[in-house]
């Protein structure tokens, strides 16, 4: 599998390792940045370009999943879920590793690299690449949901207030 990583300079050194730990697993890794360190950088970018590469390998049917991860992993979250058909999550434990894939079809995660050990995030990591989608009429349903939003700016017949965002 393809999986294209970003971060900011909080997870320069994670970054690091975390390639060697996909490359070493058989998956094909796409750094999208920074390559060195800079305590002033910007993640957006970076993250945004990450998304943008999973969306278009997913687009052309190559399997693909992206990891980005700041201090916190919010603002990197915030970015890469800019980007259309992107389903990115914030991860903290196994348990939002697994049901990222399982119930919402992530096809980003992203993990706050100051919040937990290299160990943890890797084995998040893992876990999140590993899942697949259940595929659950249920899930599918608001997937779709959240895509036709994205496209149209409303749910047709589910009471999204369009006046508000017309305004």
């Amino acid at each position: 599998m393809r999986i294209h990583i970003a971060t900011d300079h909080a997870g320069l050194e994670f970054s690091r390792t975390l390639l060697d730990h996909l490359t070493n697993a058989g998956h094909e890794v796409v750094d999208h940045g920074p390559v060195e360190y800079d305590a002033l950088d910007d993640y957006p970018a970076f993250c945004i370009n990450a998304a943008l590469a999973v969306a278009r390998d997913q687009a052309v049917g190559v399997r693909a999943l992206g990891v980005v991860f700041g201090g916190s992993g919010n603002g990197e979250q915030i970015a890469a879920n800019k980007v259309e058909g992107i389903r990115a999550a914030l991860v903290w434990s196994m348990d939002t590793a697994i049901l990222a894939r399982q119930h919402n079809d992530a096809n980003v995660i992203s993990i706050g690299a100051r919040q937990h050990t290299v160990e943890e995030a890797i084995r998040y990591i893992d876990a999140f690449i590993a899942e697949p989608f259940s595929g659950d009429e249920r899930h599918v349903r608001r997937i779709a949901q959240l895509a036709e939003y994205e496209q149209t700016g409303d749910i047709a017949g589910k009471g999204v207030d369009t006046a508000s965002a017309e305004a």
